[in-house]
């Protein structure tokens, strides 16, 4: 089963934040009746520093309140065994996928003044793109804490030396070890990597070395039939030229 791994965590920060930045993004667009610009920031700012707050600031606030509502409500509202860690991992990942876009937020400004002599500059707050925020969730799952499944008070590192380690908001937390994706198993639906078409010279994921699971490739040569060079010949048909081409297809072994 796949509830409670790294991956698990992983898809609920994304998620998460990913309701966050589309409904925020829809407030600040106008599209929404319910919010609009995050007006609290319109009279702040220092003008003897020559700048002030202005525009329309994202209201993320408001994206992330109605994230815990359609998200994480639904969830507390479970009783039975789910009240287990798992249900409180899911919660603390849902919410770690709210603050990565709260951390990531930026300052925006534009100049004003004479021949944009930036005098003065209206600045508004406004959200990372999701790549960024994809990036950064990424990272968090690539460093991702085991917990214990055994729910006591609060939630609490697996290892017992590390467990005066406080566990961060931003954190992705597991209860489960993730299975071997590399080997193929019916049962949970994994169709392993053997036979998937690799890139010999990538170091990324897609990379011979790293979806091969170190068992190496298998090379063999693919002929390419397609036709070229097509002209419009007056009047009225297309000529073309037969072309072929030949190459390596790597495949995992």
């Amino acid at each position: 089963c796949f509830a409670g791994t790294k991956e698990t965590a992983f898809i609920y920060a994304v998620m998460s934040a990913g309701l966050v930045h589309s409904v925020t993004r829809s407030c600040s667009a106008g599209n929404m009746t319910e919010c609009s610009c995050d007006m609290n920031l319109r009279h702040g700012g220092s003008a003897s520093e020559g700048w002030h707050w202005g525009g329309c600031s994202d209201d993320i606030h408001y994206g992330m309140s109605f994230s815990r509502k359609f998200l994480d409500v639904p969830m507390k509202n479970i009783t039975g065994k789910s009240r287990s860690g798992l249900t409180a991992m899911n919660l603390h990942n849902n919410e770690a996928g709210r603050q990565a876009v709260a951390k990531l937020m930026s300052v925006d400004c534009r100049c004003h003044g004479v021949s944009g002599s930036c005098a003065v500059k209206t600045c508004w707050k406004t959200m990372s793109s999701f790549e960024k925020i994809g990036r950064f969730l990424k990272d968090k799952y690539e460093n991702s804490i085991q917990i214990s499944d055994k729910l006591k008070k609060k939630l609490r590192r697996k290892e017992k030396s590390q467990r005066k380690i406080p566990v961060g908001k931003e954190d992705l937390l597991y209860v489960n070890k993730s299975p071997n994706y590399c080997v193929e198993d019916q049962k949970l639906g994994i169709p392993g990597t053997q036979g998937r078409e690799c890139n010999r010279t990538s170091e990324g994921p897609d990379g011979c070395n790293l979806l091969c699971c170190g068992r190496g490739y298998n090379t063999h040569v693919v002929r390419h039939v397609e036709r070229c060079e097509c002209k419009f010949v007056w009047c009225c048909y297309v000529r073309c030229r037969r072309c072929e081409t030949m190459t390596d297809v790597h495949t995992c072994k």
